[in-house]
């Protein structure tokens, strides 16, 4: 039985099983559980779910004997436990002599699953931009173009092929063989590097300027709803990748949702507001309009009148106003002429009557004639108690 952080090295071919105790934690959203075995010469690992699963492995069947072959020989070799697994086996096959291997069970921070969150949280939340950049669009184009270019090579194979044909079968067989190249590729990236990065280095530059050149010929999405479906898939792909990267699924699914509701936050943020605007004013008791005190609404009239007199004098000058129907319905052509030209709209005459009426003068006016009244009322008062005297002594 396996332990955690504990070297079991070994030189013959045997079984090893990890059984997992620990309940994972909040903190473990990024910890990955690893099975180490680094062995000195090409071995073979086979993971199973249990005891059980190893038995069957003892036993010969077909699908064992075809399988053992298409399993990689690796001498470093990593096998993922769950965090929520409770039983992990391995068996490890020595194929030539005087082998040493070792076997380890590692739990550590994994920075692979940070990045993956990462990846995922910008494809969500900035998709709609991304989905509108042509450095995306270019550079997307010629990753696609270099990894999968097996894949596009038997696509526009089976473009030329006639419908009914064996060629199918060969054409499926090579997409599953593409994809087992781009897994092999993929683990042994940094050996094929440093031993033929001549061949490497000519097929990226190669491929990628025959991508770019497609994407070039095709150019970037113009139409909206072109744009608006890569943008959905980004941000579905961005979701994917949030789940994937955090190990423990309640809070990968509640980091989701909080993202989710980050994202549309205007909406529900809009329809509180709403509904708190209405059950404010149904239940704020009503506040009595405030009056306009005189100087108010002098100022108000004034600018109000002015600001008709603006639209009045514009809608004159435009195309919609009949000039002739307009003349022809008023008393004095010319001086309405004279008003869309700019003049003013009151004559020297009106301007004196109405300050003779409501101006100054006609404020003084109506002292004067207060103080005349009251000086009559006075005088009538004065009077009244001699008159009342002379009535008494008669």
């Amino acid at each position: 039985m396996l332990q955690e952080s504990q070297v079991f090295e070994k030189r013959a071919s045997q079984q090893f099983c990890y059984t997992n105790v620990l309940i994972p934690k909040w903190h473990d959203i990024w910890t990955r559980i690893q099975i180490r075995v680094n062995s000195s010469k090409l071995i073979r690992v086979t993971q199973v779910e249990n005891e059980d699963k190893l038995k069957e492995l003892e036993q010969f069947s077909i699908w064992n004997f075809f399988s053992s072959f298409l399993k990689e020989k690796l001498n470093d070799t990593y096998v993922n436990v769950g965090l929520y697994s409770t039983k992990t086996c391995l068996k490890v096959e020595i194929i030539e002599k005087d082998t040493k291997y070792s076997v380890i069970v590692i739990r550590r921070f994994d920075p692979k699953l940070f990045l993956v969150f990462l990846l995922g949280l910008m494809l969500f939340f900035c998709g709609d931009l991304l989905s509108r950049s042509q450095i995306f669009y270019y550079s997307t184009g010629m990753s696609v173009g270099i990894v999968a270019s097996l894949l596009i090579i038997i696509f526009i194979l089976s473009k030329f092929m006639p419908k009914k044909s064996p060629i199918y079968v060969i054409l499926v067989g090579g997409w599953s063989f593409s994809l087992y190249l781009i897994q092999l590729v993929f683990k042994n990236l940094q050996e094929i590097w440093r031993c033929y990065w001549q061949y490497l280095l000519s097929y990226v530059l190669t491929v990628g300027f025959m991508s770019f050149a497609v994407c070039y010929k095709y150019g970037p999405l113009e139409n909206e709803r072109s744009i608006n479906l890569l943008t959905w898939t980004l941000q579905l792909m961005g979701l994917c990748f949030m789940y994937s990267g955090i190990q423990i699924p309640h809070i990968a699914l509640a980091i989701i949702i909080i993202a989710l509701c980050t994202k549309n936050l205007e909406y529900p943020i809009q329809w509180l507001y709403i509904t708190y605007r209405k059950v404010y004013k149904a239940t704020e008791k009503p506040v009595p309009p405030r009056l306009l005190t005189e100087e108010e609404y002098r100022i108000q009239g004034e600018v109000e009148t002015r600001k008709a007199l603006e639209e009045l004098r514009e809608f004159c000058n435009s195309p919609d106003c009949s000039a002739w129907k307009t003349v022809s319905r008023i008393q004095s052509p010319k001086r309405f002429a004279d008003f869309v030209e700019g003049s003013s709209h009151l004559t020297p005459n009106e301007v004196s009557v109405h300050e003779q009426e409501y101006g100054l003068g006609s404020i003084i006016a109506q002292d004067e004639i207060y103080e005349e009244a009251s000086s009559e009322e006075e005088d009538s008062y004065s009077r009244c108690p001699a008159i009342t005297q002379n009535n008494f002594l008669t």
